[in-house]
């Protein structure tokens, strides 16, 4: 007989959500409206966004000695930075900044922080200025609310083709900017208007134009949420005295509705009046009041609303605010909870950071703008020449990092009677290079068999400050 296997149907999980539904491992996508704030954070922010904005936008037009200010010019293999011409040899000062950017982040992290993600980070730079775009064409969060729940009509496409043309304006002048950095950005503006630029360039200034439009326009909060990974390991960077937006418990709960006459004590109720306020001005679409989430970017619309709700109802503020979680716990005034701030670990950060800043800033300071590399002809290691003198054959490599020409002198020293059989006075134009092959000679039966070593001496007539030594290997036949 054959063996019958009784199936048992697999039944969905049920979850404990407000609707009763199904379980998902997929949380559909909900569209947040975060409604404007106003106050003391929310100045803080638009003046962090006019500060980036003006650099960014402002930079490539800058001149300086007949040149675009700052130019990364890949091409030419050379970098711009106002006074200071850096060649690929340089890259230790990209490491270097580099190495300064991230105990920065460390450091302002540990004292207060994702105040990089709430105020200057791009993607909320962009953000807040898309979502200004939009308010003023469609109008506050009910407004859009209530736009986006309507039927198509006439209106309402004019009015989102309005927001849409605005947004893409201002994500082209963003990839034109960005790739003005690159390519001077007064020849690229003729370009772009001759429609005559290079097929690259076209690509990196549509790219980064759609990744705007596209990053502050439609994805927002989830760039933060999903995409970076800044806030995942933000918490590694926490500890008890680190300022963060912070919802007093103690003082808020339990929260309820009430006339501004009621007082709350006689109630029973704490101050918080779940007007959800805090909720709508996130821009990330989080409760403060549910604790520190890692979705929080630190941006503290939630405390400029709640300050303005205790003002109405006559309730101190503070009741969201910047604390510690130390001074939560243990009722610190803000005298004391800055105190703690200036813990070890923050003057540790702040030490390193000092000491790289002026190793870094110093070393680009006093760095020779002058540099020689010599190589040897490896097609012929030695010859004899006239009256049995011994010669060698070098390739010498200037490279002139200053925005002056200078006329450079070589001279060769290292070994009796030695002497240069090539010209001695080379010039070399302002931020270039030149290559030149130079010969060398030695008399005849001075230097021992094999490999000797000499000096090559290069200075600039024109500023003897200017100099270089750079050792080579002359060989002398067995």
């Amino acid at each position: 007989m054959a063996e019958v296997r009784k199936v048992i149907p697999i039944q969905p999980a049920v979850g404990d959500d407000e609707d009763g539904g199904l379980f998902s491992l997929y949380q559909a996508h909900r569209k947040i409206y975060p409604r404007a704030v106003t106050g003391l954070f929310a100045r803080l922010r638009w003046a962090a966004v006019l500060f980036t904005q003006i650099i960014f936008y402002g930079l490539p037009w800058l001149t300086w000695n007949d040149r675009q200010a700052v130019l990364f010019d890949l091409g030419a293999r050379k970098f711009y930075l106002f006074g200071v011409v850096l060649w690929p040899q340089d890259f230790v000062y990209l490491a270097g900044l580099l190495v300064v950017a991230a105990l920065s982040l460390f450091f302002f992290t540990a004292v207060a922080g994702r105040l990089w993600c709430g105020y200057a980070c791009p993607q909320t730079v962009y953000t807040e200025l898309f979502m200004w775009i939009e308010r003023r064409v469609e109008g506050d969060r009910t407004a859009r609310m209530k736009l986006d729940a309507s039927p198509m009509s006439f209106a309402k496409l004019r009015t989102k083709a309005t927001k849409h043309a605005l947004w893409l304006a201002l994500a082209l002048v963003t990839g034109f900017t960005f790739i003005g950095y690159f390519a001077p950005i007064r020849e690229l503006g003729t370009q772009v208007l001759a429609f005559s630029l290079g097929p690259w360039q076209w690509f990196w200034m549509l790219f980064y134009s759609f990744a705007t439009w596209g990053n502050a326009g439609f994805m927002r909060e989830q760039v933060c949420k999903y995409m970076c990974p800044y806030a995942r390991f933000q918490g590694a960077m926490f500890d008890k005295d680190t300022m963060i937006v912070t919802y007093d418990a103690e003082r808020g709960e339990p929260r309820g509705s009430r006339s501004k006459k009621v007082d709350p004590k006689a109630a029973g109720l704490g101050s918080c009046v779940d007007c959800t306020l805090c909720v709508q001005v996130c821009p990330t679409g989080i409760d403060i009041r549910n604790g520190l989430q890692y979705e929080c970017i630190g941006c503290a619309a939630c405390v400029d609303v709640c300050d303005s709700v205790m003002d109405k109802m006559g309730y101190p503020r503070g009741l969201v605010r910047y604390a510690t979680e130390n001074a939560m716990t243990g009722h610190l005034g803000r005298s004391s909870m800055l105190r703690n701030v200036l813990r070890p670990r923050v003057l540790v950060y702040a030490t390193l950071l000092g000491v790289l800043v002026v190793a870094l800033f110093g070393s680009l300071a006093l760095r020779n703008p002058l540099r020689v590399d010599v190589i040897r002809d490896r097609n012929a290691l030695a010859r004899i020449v006239d009256a049995g003198a011994v010669e060698n054959t070098y390739r010498l490599h200037f490279m002139n990092a200053s925005e002056a020409p200078h006329r450079l002198r070589v001279t060769v020293e290292g070994l009796d009677g030695i002497r240069l059989a090539s010209p001695q006075e080379y010039d070399v134009e302002p931020a270039s290079n030149r290559a030149v092959p130079v010969n060398v000679q030695v008399p005849p039966g001075v230097g021992a068999p094999g490999s000797n070593q000499i000096r090559f001496v290069v200075e600039a007539i024109d500023d003897p400050s200017l100099a270089r030594s750079e050792k080579a290997a002359f060989m002398v036949p067995r």
